[in-house]
């Protein structure tokens, strides 16, 4: 196997492990047949991914959705512990997870609610402690659509607001597990659009709550990622490395279908219209110290993709980061 990598400045390479998703990969039918696998295999599926990562010359790890969750990985190895010496014996690392359960939230103000994402971000926040892990990396929830059901309802400060105290909240749990709570750029959610991420970075405390830019989703939203880095420079502590064609520009509403039709405007990195050197030497002058972390959108070949990925950034990156 390849051994895992750094750049050439010494970054170190991750990935986001959703990655891994396609059933395509897994020799399956699709994703039910995956969750099927991980129910009744979970070592067999974290050892595969383990095995493409060390494959693809990766070594830190965000983990994110089942079957790449903490629940399947316990599952696989019978404790964080085992897990962790798992990882540290092939030269790999978990750097975050994504924490899902704002973004999944009907109304953050009812408060059974509430009480489910304080406990979940408790549980999520001590198992990355107990990985030596950095970040949550959360979303916000997805917007909604109007009553009239024919576009988006808006997002203002009486929307925005008891969201903003959550993350708060979340953030104040993750801290006391030496942990970092960044919030990510997913689209169509509520903190999307470059007006969005400068309301929310607003509304929240800048001690308890970071920012992940994620690359393509911004570009999706119409933002420049160079820009809002720069922008909100003293709030960048991760970044998902991500291209993307271009702004998305239909008029949609927000369904379970939302995400597939995202994934036609992301592109694998140098295809796309992001520009890797400007926002690395972004990233450098603001002195990020994370690495690259990369995401590709549930990839059917992902170590092939992942390598190319690495050797193209690498280049790309090369005397900035």
């Amino acid at each position: 196997m390849t051994t895992a990598t750094t750049t050439t400045t010494g970054r170190a390479f991750g990935v986001d492990l959703i990655t891994f998703f396609h059933p395509q990969f897994w020799g399956l039918a699709d994703g039910e047949e995956l969750t099927a696998l991980a129910a009744a295999e979970p070592r067999r599926v974290w050892d595969t991914i383990l095995d493409a990562l060390e494959q693809a010359g990766v070594s830190e790890l965000e983990m994110t959705f089942p079957p790449a969750d903490r629940r399947t990985a316990i599952a696989a190895y019978g404790s964080a512990e085992a897990f962790a010496a798992e990882l540290a014996s092939r030269g790999l690392s978990v750097v975050s997870a994504y924490f899902a359960d704002i973004e999944h939230a009907e109304d953050v103000t009812d408060p059974a609610t509430r009480e489910a994402i304080l406990a979940a971000a408790e549980t999520e926040a001590a198992f990355l402690g107990q990985l030596g892990a950095s970040f949550l990396v959360a979303g916000l929830p997805m917007r909604r659509n109007n009553a009239q059901g024919d576009g988006l309802a808006p997002v203002d400060l009486a929307t925005a607001a008891p969201i903003a105290e959550i993350a708060n909240e979340v953030g104040a749990i993750a801290a006391r597990h030496g942990v970092t709570l960044a919030l990510h750029t997913e689209s169509h959610s509520v903190f999307w659009t470059p007006r969005d991420i400068d309301l929310f970075l607003l509304l929240t405390d800048p001690f308890l709550v970071a920012f992940c830019p994620d690359t393509g989703h911004i570009v999706l939203g119409g933002g420049d990622p160079v820009q809002l880095v720069s922008r909100h420079r003293e709030r960048v502590v991760i970044a998902h490395w991500k291209d993307a064609a271009g702004a998305f520009r239909e008029k949609a509403l927000v369904d379970e279908g939302i995400w597939e039709r995202h994934r036609p405007y992301f592109r694998a990195a140098g295809q796309g219209i992001v520009d890797w050197p400007a926002f690395a030497r972004t990233l450098a002058d603001i002195g990020y110290e994370g690495g690259i972390l990369l995401e590709l959108d549930v990839a059917s070949d992902p170590v092939g993709q992942l390598i190319a990925a690495r050797s193209y950034l690498e280049d790309a990156t090369a005397g900035i980061l």
